[in-house]
């Protein structure tokens, strides 16, 4: 069954990457942005890949996804001024007979193909999921220099993406931030905005978001104990 439509969020600045294009550095056998591809074109409810991203990457995301040997590639749109506003345009792409909608960080490039799959069944239950991970670190609420609050720390997750709905949901969160000119910059908080409860699913540390330079190096160094992980099942 290929019910769920992936977003692909490409279209940031590189403002903390010094100028660097984080979704084309190089990754593994390929690029960010072709491992991320890589995830969602392993999954089998995935029917169709879209990548927002700049007009100034859409050749080089196309040849990215030649080499690749991706084939649910539908298209690659612009992005808008903002994430949310980036989301809205490959929104427009997804088919009508798409039953959930998967949006994910492009520089999340080493997302697990088993945990998408266990987000889109969660969202299908609850609605919406989204992959998070444990707080390891006390989070302090600081006002002015000040600490005002320690918050409970069991209660508190890291979320990740994907991040995944019923399109219906995520269509009605959409009209609502529209109606009311809203803009977040995640995708849970558009449907908690409109009562949709998210559930967590469980993920792992390993899927970072590549931020800043030194991440890059990070990811190298995941994707080589991961590769190990697998040759040695």
């Amino acid at each position: 069954m290929q019910d769920t439509s992936a977003i692909l969020v490409c279209a940031g600045n590189a403002s903390r990457m010094q100028g660097q294009n984080k979704i084309l550095l190089p990754l593994g056998n390929t690029n960010v942005a072709g491992m991320s591809m890589l995830a969602f074109e392993k999954c089998e409810r995935i029917a169709e890949i879209i990548v927002v991203a700049r007009p100034c990457d859409h050749d080089a995301l196309r040849e990215t996804a030649k080499k690749c040997g991706i084939t649910k590639l539908k298209t690659i749109t612009s992005g808008g001024d903002t994430r949310q506003a980036s989301v809205m345009k490959g929104l427009k792409e997804v088919s009508p007979e798409t039953k959930l909608v998967a949006i994910h960080d492009g520089a999340r490039p080493l997302v697990r193909t088993s945990h998408i799959e266990k987000t889109i069944r969660d969202a299908a239950v609850f609605g919406g999921a989204t992959l998070g991970v444990p707080v390891k670190d006390t989070i302090k609420i600081v006002n002015d220099n000040i600490i005002t609050d320690t918050p409970y720390r069991p209660s508190l997750y890291i979320t990740q993406t994907p991040q995944i709905f019923k399109k219906e949901v995520y269509m009605k969160a959409v009209q609502f931030a529209v109606d009311h000119e809203l803009d977040f910059t995640d995708d849970c908080q558009l449907a908690e905005a409109i009562g949709c409860k998210v559930y967590i699913t469980d993920g792992d540390y390993t899927n970072i978001k590549i931020t800043t330079p030194e991440d890059i190096e990070i990811a190298e160094l995941l994707l080589k104990r991961l590769n190990k992980e697998v040759s040695e099942v």
